[in-house]
């Protein structure tokens, strides 16, 4: 690796489910191993404390009777932003001299109530970026609040301008556009989609933002789920999340590392953020492409 270079990871991992402390656990390893191969930003997935609500089992979750323990459990799986479990994350970013990037079910302890579906920045300095999803997809919304929208940020570090956005926000034209005019250089999107059209998503974020897009689904196998998992799962051994983790580049999104299915697994690229300006050069979506004269970008 160049000094010009910075590397990066997706970490594609399965959680403890419903353990928030086994899961941190997990994650800590993970991101010692990512640091002991030269890694200086690791992105792990969606909601990876302490579970994606998906679909495949909790499309029953709209009845009222049911779902009251899971949801019970869920939530005191949960992590506050800031709180104990994020400090842990932190202190280990301060040991290896990196930053993470880690999707959380977060709750908020002093007001018991809603769930929020939450990526942080996280980096030797401490927490650098909280942004709670601005529209939950679907049966999400019998899970999760809605986020504000006042923390569409990109946060300027050593390694470059890290921002993004998690899973289908990453549909939303102006959400990201929100994010192209603050010179986000690397992109991270935590997802559950597993599809092969989010990774067709993925690769045009990298070129229309001439940034690196790392996109970080979880790997969930049947046997993750423990016994006494309160909610009916479908039968057979079929994986209820596949992954896919992969990393683009912002000159043509191709995927220079990954996509990894089937598995955990750490996806590691080095990236040169000059590939990042020489896109800008063909196609600067907020410069010279912009043209904000005509479409009247409000404020």
């Amino acid at each position: 690796m160049s000094a010009a270079t910075v590397r990066i990871a997706a970490i594609q991992a399965t959680p403890v489910i419903l353990d928030a402390d086994a899961t941190v656990a997990k994650g800590l390893i993970l991101l010692g191993e990512a640091s002991a191969e030269g890694v200086k930003l690791s992105v792990f997935p969606e909601l990876f404390i302490p579970l994606y609500p998906s679909s495949i089992w909790a499309y029953n979750a709209g009845r009222f009777d049911g779902f009251d323990d899971i949801w019970a459990r869920l939530w005191n799986a949960s992590v506050d932003v800031p709180g104990p479990q994020i400090d842990r994350f932190i202190s280990a970013c301060a040991e290896h001299d990196m930053y993470c990037v880690l999707g959380v079910n977060e709750r908020e302890s002093t007001r018991p109530g809603s769930l929020y579906n939450t990526m942080v920045l996280l980096g030797p300095e401490g927490l650098l970026l909280k942004h709670r999803k601005l529209m939950p997809t679907m049966h999400e919304r019998l899970f999760h609040g809605i986020g504000d929208g006042q923390d569409l940020s990109v946060v300027d570090t050593p390694l470059g301008k890290v921002g993004g956005l998690i899973c289908w926000e990453n549909r939303m034209p102006l959400a990201r556009y929100a994010l192209y005019r603050q010179g986000v250089q690397i992109w991270a999107a935590p997802t559950a989609d597993d599809s092969k059209g989010w990774l067709s998503t993925m690769a045009h974020i990298a070129i229309e933002s001439g940034a690196y897009v790392v996109s970080v689904p979880q790997y969930i196998p049947r046997s993750a789920f423990p016994d006494d998992f309160p909610a009916q799962l479908p039968d057979g051994d079929k994986a209820l999340g596949r992954g896919g983790a992969a990393i683009f580049e912002p000159v043509n999104g191709r995927a220079i590392a990954g996509p990894l299915y089937d598995d955990e697994g750490i996806v590691i690229a080095d990236i040169d953020l000059g590939r990042s300006l020489a896109a800008k050069r063909y196609f600067d979506v907020v410069g010279h492409y912009s043209r904000e004269d005509v479409f009247r970008w409000p404020g």
